[in-house]
């Protein structure tokens, strides 16, 4: 019966979902004992404090958040198996539950570009590994289509910048922005705090600024005003191969590690991204009323009569300006809303499908088996910790 320590945020939904993992895993081969050490002890008794307290309890392994202290070979010299959650820097010494961040930021960008955007930002940390390299993934991929990046970087602690109540460099800088924009930041607190400035000085999200945060924290997501986008992590696979990394650390020693990846897996859309980008206002119309309407059993007729044009002029505008017909772009975004309730409601097919005005869930059932290669059920399962 392994006993472990764990310096990890639980007011965070990452920290929550690497436990969850990490648990799924100790019940299938243990049962693990877990110690927490708060956040605030932590950072007082620092890495020795830290060292003593596993030492006197007798700790098979700790992991946890480390802030890239230098004395983590106090540690590795005592023997005791550790793996970092790379909390600033990832490190060289021990192994780092770390992120696909490249990836993550390249898929945000991916997504706005096919939501029609032609302007971008990026919000976030440049000395913190995980913002600075979703912000490399964003722009990479932004640069290779032919489009440049607008940044603004926090230069003081994310809890001391006034931003909420006075004007600041934050909110000029949104201002100032290219209209319509799609903004990535490089988390959902972040995704936050523009929402809030936006809010403050009359900018309108999603039509002038769309958000995407990441983490797919669902308490900070519907607390943003409006609710925020984000994406979502493959978490809890993370934390379930971190404890199955720990087991083999205890019994073949701590020298034999890897670093744990945690992937992307896709894009929640929420009403903050919940748009297309287009100066059209026809077709603005027409993807305003598709959007608003997309959970109720929505068809092209109902479109066209939005706008006063032929249908055969509509589709063809559309089809110009979105790359998609009319009941094509419909069809995308219901399979897209479907994959939302999907993986965030526990409802059945059949459930989801009433919900979204739907009476034949067979079909969207075959439908949603054509775009993603599987049955709803197995996309559903797909995502959960890794079994054996």
């Amino acid at each position: 019966m392994y006993k472990i320590i764990l310096l990890l945020d639980f007011a965070e939904a990452y920290s929550k979902n690497l436990m969850k993992g990490i648990n799924a895993y100790s019940k299938e081969h243990g049962p693990w004992i877990f110690c927490r050490m708060p956040l605030f002890h932590r950072e007082t008794v620092g890495m020795d404090g830290i060292l003593k307290w596993a030492l006197e309890w007798g700790a098979d392994g700790i992991i946890g958040q480390l802030y890239n202290d230098h004395d983590i070979q106090k540690i590795v010299d005592a023997g005791i198996p550790v793996i970092a959650q790379d909390f600033k820097e990832r490190f060289s010494e021990i192994p780092n539950i770390t992120g696909d961040y490249q990836n993550t930021g390249a898929l945000g960008a991916e997504y706005f570009l096919k939501k029609g955007f032609t302007n971008f930002a990026f919000y976030g940390f440049g000395d913190i590994v995980w913002s600075r390299e979703r912000a490399e993934g964003f722009e990479d991929r932004l640069v290779s289509s032919g489009h440049e990046v607008h940044y603004f970087e926090h230069k003081k602690a994310r809890s001391t910048e006034l931003w909420y109540y006075k004007p600041s460099s934050l909110s000029r800088w949104l201002m100032s922005l290219p209209k319509p924009i799609g903004l990535m930041t490089c988390d959902d607190n972040q995704g936050q705090h523009i929402t809030e400035a936006c809010r403050h000085v009359g900018i309108r999200i999603p039509e002038e600024v769309a958000v995407l945060g990441v983490d797919n924290d669902e308490m900070i997501c519907d607390l943003s005003d409006p609710p925020l986008s984000s994406i979502a992590l493959d978490t809890e696979k993370g934390g379930y191969e971190a404890g199955k990394l720990m087991d083999q650390m205890i019994r073949n020693g701590a020298q034999s590690y890897y670093d744990i990846v945690v992937a992307p897996l896709q894009v929640i859309t929420r009403h903050s991204t919940d748009i297309y980008a287009t100066n059209d206002r026809h077709i603005a119309s027409s993807l305003k009323y598709i959007h608003q309407n997309i959970d109720k059993n929505l068809n092209v007729e109902e479109v066209v009569k939005q706008v006063p044009l032929s249908r055969r002029a509509l589709e063809k505008r559309f089809l110009e300006i979105t790359g998609f017909p009319i009941y094509k772009y419909i069809f995308n975004l219901r399979i897209e809303k479907f994959t939302q309730k999907l993986l965030d409601t526990d409802m059945s097919v059949f459930e989801i499908a009433m919900d979204m005005g739907l009476t034949d869930s067979k079909n969207i059932a075959r439908q949603f088996r054509q775009v993603k290669g599987c049955s709803p059920s197995e996309f559903r399962n797909k995502y959960s910790p890794a079994k054996g």
